[in-house]
């Protein structure tokens, strides 16, 4: 069984920037799809971001060009760096993990909050 959990949301001023981090119980960040999601309050979750194996970066287009996702296996941690941010971008975030094409993980979620 795979756990993962979040850190780094908060309150942040809009233009500012947060770094969320999803850390694994074990070292699967080399061959899991990993992805980031948000879902605010009274809407439907949303892809922000993907990060696969191989192959390229995937970005929701709200959020192109003002968030980075990545990974460091020795680590066993993915990141989501997010700058610009607008209050559209509060949500809750929580990181997934694919492996082996079925079995999914989540993580708890971690509030980031953009307001002045």
């Amino acid at each position: 069984q795979v756990q993962l959990v979040e850190s780094g949301g908060g309150l942040v001023q809009p233009g500012g920037s947060l770094r969320l981090s999803c850390v694994a119980s074990g070292s699967i960040w080399s061959f899991a799809v990993g992805d980031w999601y948000r879902q605010a309050a009274g809407k439907h979750r949303e892809l922000v971001a993907t990060i696969p194996p191989g192959g390229s970066l995937g970005y929701a287009d709200s959020v192109k060009g003002r968030f980075t996702i990545s990974r460091d296996s020795d680590k066993n941690t993915m990141y989501l760096q997010m700058n610009s941010l607008k209050p559209e971008d509060t949500a809750v975030y929580t990181c997934h993990a694919r492996l082996g094409g079925q079995f999914d993980y989540w993580g708890q979620g971690t509030q980031v909050t953009v307001s002045s």
